[in-house]
């Protein structure tokens, strides 16, 4: 089996821990109490996730045709990090995966450390990524470009991005790791595997589980990775 990676970087929220249905529901009531928005589930995926919380109230701003109120941004920190804090659970199957890959990882996310700390920790992941925590605070721009994950591969000592893959669920993340000439794997067992595809994932799996299996299965048979998506397996 030749190696086609050294480096697997995974996305945060929503690939490592299942916070995106927490996060989005406790942010829909604020927006509903803050700004008169009455956003359902499906719409807060297809507007907000993959953002920082700045590019949120941008979009807020847009959306209002003003300022968010004072404020908003703060609450809707302190109230998702208590939320996530108390119920957030890591995605099924990620410690499996994490055992069986054979290369180095590390995050790379559009939430802060902080943030990153507070889920990691509560769900028993966080002694997995010491010293391998990135965020897009650390650089110029945050996901659709590729900044975050040229950032990590950095730091993580990998000087050929197209040696790296990307771990993504949001098509802003499944963008930004194209755009830094990496491979990107679009997780889809929550987000609509249509617009990672679009996004421009070059593989599609459901199963975290399934992780070391499909990487290994995609690496037998690429030459190069192609702008042409492949789909994963569904046993492991």
């Amino acid at each position: 089996m030749r190696v086609l990676f050294e480096l697997v970087i995974f996305d945060c929220d929503g690939v490592l821990v299942d916070s995106e249905r927490l996060a989005n529901q406790v942010f829909a009531d604020i927006l509903n109490e803050e700004c008169g928005l009455s956003l359902t589930l499906a719409d807060m995926f297809q507007f907000f996730v993959g953002h920082s919380s700045s590019q949120c109230m941008a979009i807020i701003e847009t959306m209002i045709g003003k300022k968010p109120p004072n404020g908003l941004k703060e609450r809707y920190e302190t109230e998702i990090n208590a939320a996530l804090k108390s119920s957030v659970e890591k995605v099924a199957g990620i410690e499996k995966a994490l055992a069986e890959i054979s290369i180095p990882y590390c995050v790379a996310s559009s939430g802060s450390h902080d943030k990153m700390r507070t889920t990691l920790g509560a769900t028993g992941l966080l002694h997995y990524f010491k010293d391998k925590l990135h965020s897009t605070s650390e650089v110029k721009q945050g996901k659709p470009f590729p900044d975050v994950y040229l950032h990590a591969a950095k730091r993580m000592g990998i000087a050929t991005a197209s040696k790296c893959l990307v771990i993504e669920d949001s098509p802003l993340g499944v963008q930004g790791g194209v755009s830094a000439g990496m491979t990107v794997f679009g997780y889809a067992e929550l987000m609509d595997k249509t617009r990672l595809i679009d996004a421009g994932a070059h593989h599609i799996f459901t199963d975290m589980a399934c992780l070391n299996k499909e990487i290994n299965s995609f690496a037998a048979n690429t030459r190069d990775p192609s702008p042409r998506c492949s789909v994963g397996m569904t046993d492991c």
